[in-house]
């Protein structure tokens, strides 16, 4: 169950992460980033499956270094 709303959590934060994607809304992976922090702190939760867990791990790092790209960090 928890891997589930685990991905439900990744999708949300990949379509507001591809909407950051747009020149000047970058400012929204600050919002992004800590949403795919939740979902990857549930997913670790099911000890079942690692798929949630997994897509909000990749999705940080993405997002994460689009951030830096974009000057957001350091």
């Amino acid at each position: 169950m928890f891997n589930l709303i685990s991905i439900l959590i990744g999708l949300v934060t990949l379509v507001s992460g591809l909407i950051a994607f747009v020149p000047l809304l970058g400012w929204m992976n600050w919002l992004v980033i800590p949403i795919g922090i939740v979902g990857a702190a549930v997913g670790a939760m099911s000890s079942s499956s690692n798929a949630g867990r997994n897509l909000n791990l990749v999705l940080i790092v993405i997002f994460g270094l689009r951030l830096m790209l974009g000057g957001g960090i350091f």
